[in-house]
């Protein structure tokens, strides 16, 4: 990785680290730590979620008119402001109004880092920068978790107004190091950054009538949808209602994920960036459905408590086997679709669609995996054979490059071949006669 690349992959990390120590937290803290009542609670998470919904439509333009350094330094300085303000409410305005703020601040975030990824990789490193990014965020997350839960007192809300002053404090150190780096195009994406104020070409129309584009959307959605929009909602509330595992089990299996993702990526890296994007995305939903398959069995088998807790563990440990195939691909996958100047633009619509399957996944989810546990498990078994579906179909679009970068043509390194004196005279002669 280049300097800049170094960076950026800092900074990402860091936001994540920060992002682990409150988020695990946020409902005990709400609804326990300041008493504010389940309900508010939820109103707080679910406000955290929509602030992303309302500013992802508008952040594409703002990307790709301003570049995406400027629009991340804003992000981060909210998202900081929102953690110091939610640390500090004590009542309902107060946190709902810090939860928008910290949520739109975050949302925002994403699609600027992906698009600096981009302009700082060609397609031929693009699939290995995505999947370090996926590595180092989940990494920062899992320990930012692990580190916030020795710190948090549900009787002493100074330990949470600690954790939300680190938080912010991440957030800043984000800005600070993304405010260092000097961005430079690459021949990939020459115009991907308007130098003479005119406005980036195209908008919603244009990337509407990319058939391709709108394709990956879907299968971004479908994806989203039958994995985390279930991991802290049905999942969980099917694991303990149909599987009677204890609600401390989620938090194994939680951990399960994560180590599956951090040991595995750059050995499923290593298979998957010379193979077709599509055959892997394909391939991880006949993994996702095993996966289900084996939750189904945890919870209707009949088994022994033991087994139902195995089954459970192992059902997330494939998720993450098939979140690590997905990294390598499908981000690098909508920089690749992307038009020069549209770089923000499709990164915020799949980032739109990600926002969404996360706001509808639990409320789906949640009610089904606590009541009805056999039509949850089947329909999301069909979810993800839906996934390998859509990717064959996606598959179909897309240029071979686009499928499979590794079939980019990579440039000699040789600049000039120096002849022998001798042979450099003879040549001479040859060519005065």
């Amino acid at each position: 990785m280049g300097a800049a690349l170094r960076r950026i992959q800092l900074g990402s990390a860091l936001s994540a680290f920060g992002l682990g120590f409150t988020v695990p937290y946020l409902y005990v803290y709400v609804a326990q730590v300041r008493d504010l009542g389940a309900g508010t609670a939820g109103v707080v998470l679910a406000v955290f979620a929509m602030a992303a919904l309302a500013v992802l439509p508008f952040t594409g333009r703002a990307i790709d008119r301003r570049g995406p350094l400027p629009v991340l330094v804003v992000a981060s300085a909210f998202a900081s402001l929102g953690a110091v303000a939610l640390g500090l409410s004590s009542s309902v305005t107060a946190s709902v109004l810090s939860a928008a703020l910290l949520g739109a601040g975050t949302a925002v975030m994403q699609p600027a880092l992906a698009t600096m990824l981009v302009w700082c990789s060609s397609t031929a490193t693009r699939t290995r920068a995505f999947a370090m990014q996926f590595f180092l965020q989940n990494l920062g997350l899992g320990i930012g978790g692990l580190v916030g839960g020795q710190i948090v007192d549900t009787s002493r809300p100074e330990t949470f107004t600690l954790l939300f002053l680190i938080e912010a404090v991440m957030f800043i150190v984000l800005g600070v190091i993304a405010s260092t780096v000097r961005l430079s195009r690459t021949p990939s994406f020459s115009d991907a950054r308007p130098t003479d104020g005119s406005k980036a070409p195209g908008g919603l129309r244009a990337l509407l009538s990319h058939r391709a584009m709108v394709q990956l959307c879907v299968l971004g959605f479908v994806l989203f949808f039958a994995c985390y929009g279930q991991f802290e909602s049905g999942l969980a509330a099917y694991g303990t209602e149909a599987a009677g595992i204890q609600p401390s089990t989620l938090g194994i299996a939680l951990a399960a994920n994560t180590a599956v993702i951090v040991v595995a990526q750059f050995v499923v890296l290593r298979l998957v960036e010379r193979r077709r994007r599509s055959r892997v995305i394909a391939a991880v939903g006949l993994i996702w459905a095993f996966a289900w398959i084996v939750a189904g069995y945890a919870g209707l088998g009949h088994g022994s408590q033991t087994m139902a807790t195995a089954a459970m563990i192992s059902t997330y440990a494939l998720f993450g086997l098939g979140e690590s195939m997905l990294s390598p691909t499908v981000a690098p996958l909508v920089a690749d679709l992307a038009p020069e100047s549209m770089v923000g633009q499709y990164n915020s619509a799949f980032a739109l669609c990600k926002q969404l399957a996360l706001a509808v996944g639990p409320a789906v989810g949640g009610p089904m995996g606590a009541t009805l546990h056999g039509p949850y498990i089947v329909t999301f078994v069909l979810f993800s054979l839906g996934i390998t579906v859509l990717a064959l179909r996606l598959g179909r679009r897309l240029t071979p490059v686009q499928d499979q970068p590794s079939l980019e043509t990579v440039p000699s390194r040789v600049v000039a071949v120096s002849l022998p004196e001798a042979e450099s005279v003879a040549a001479s002669a040859v060519g005065t006669r």
